[in-house]
């Protein structure tokens, strides 16, 4: 019986900060990390993928705001934008992974999934918003914004203001079971993209959606607990995990413990917004079950034991 992983590929790694956001150079970036993630289905392998979406996120949000200001053509809420995303990155992982499995003589069939995620309305994040969102705005933009109750803060870079939204704990992804029957009969499933769309449960019993950005790492660590995965992998843009980094004590981290790491983590090692969401989320895998994380480039996929391994 094959291993199950979960795979979370950044929102960065399939669009890149120089780039412009062209199909062409999505669809390259994409091929380039699919042929990656196709080494472990050479290493036994069933998977499921999840993917972040910030940069794609944020262009929706500028060609939201750009219709309404020429076209007046309503604006949509960031659960809808999260929605968009998840159908278009998806369509695109879906469409690479193929040809990556063509060129290899593999067959399987590749399905997305356009998944909710259910967060508690309540969470301690809707009272404090943290989560930079969308294009820069100036003083008198701003100003005008908040007629629509957004709340702002500004770059400590002086490039302006941005929009800041609530960041909540996922509490239960939907559909998982069908994501776990579908992986383990050997499809590949590309879910939870974005960090999931955003859903609370009203007093009525209805689903409706609510503008926050859940952690894409801490729903696919939620997800992999919930599906039994045997490892979760963060592929991110370098080989390790480090302490001290940038610094001439810099050290690479191997094989440690959620212990080693909840350390380090209380010791500031690793930077919000960065790499401490990251460690969190393998923590959180390791500690319900999960085997292992493994946080590493996409590119060291092929070789064995490589990147930082939690493990309890």
């Amino acid at each position: 019986m094959n291993k199950l992983a979960v795979v979370a590929l950044g929102g960065n790694a399939l669009l890149k900060s120089e780039q412009k956001g062209t199909i062409s150079e999505q669809e390259a970036n994409i091929f380039e990390a699919c042929e990656n993630v196709a080494d472990l289905i050479e290493k036994g392998y069933n998977l499921v993928i999840s993917h972040g979406n910030g940069p794609q996120v944020g262009n929706v949000l500028l060609q939201h705001e750009a219709g309404f200001k020429i076209f007046d053509i309503p604006k949509q809420p960031m659960d809808i934008c999260v929605a968009e995303t998840q159908g278009s990155i998806g369509y695109m992982i879906e469409q690479q992974m193929r040809n990556v499995l063509s060129e290899r003589g593999i067959k399987k069939n590749i399905v997305a999934i356009i998944t909710q995620v259910l967060v508690d309305e309540n969470d301690p994040a809707f009272k404090n918003p943290l989560k930079p969102v969308g294009p820069y705005y100036s003083e008198e933009e701003k100003e005008h914004m908040n007629e629509q109750g957004w709340q702002f803060k500004k770059d400590p870079r002086g490039r302006g203001y941005r929009r800041v939204v609530a960041s909540p704990k996922p509490k239960e992804i939907l559909n998982w079971e069908i994501v776990e029957k579908l992986a383990r009969d050997g499809n590949i499933v590309i879910t939870v993209g974005g960090g999931g769309i955003p859903a609370f449960v009203k007093k009525t019993g209805k689903l409706e959606g609510i503008d926050a950005v859940i952690d894409k790492d801490l729903a696919s660590a939620t997800l992999a607990s919930k599906i039994n995965a045997d490892a979760f992998f963060i592929l991110t843009d370098i080989p390790y995990v480090f302490i001290n980094f940038n610094t001439p004590q810099q050290h690479k981290l191997g094989n440690v413990t959620t212990e080693e790491m909840k350390k380090y983590l209380s010791e500031g090692q690793f930077t919000e917004g960065s790499m401490a969401p990251k460690v969190r989320a393998g923590i959180q895998f390791v500690e319900n079950g999960g085997k292992e994380t493994i946080i590493t480039e996409a590119e060291l996929l092929k070789r064995e034991a490589v990147g930082t391994r939690i493990r309890k």
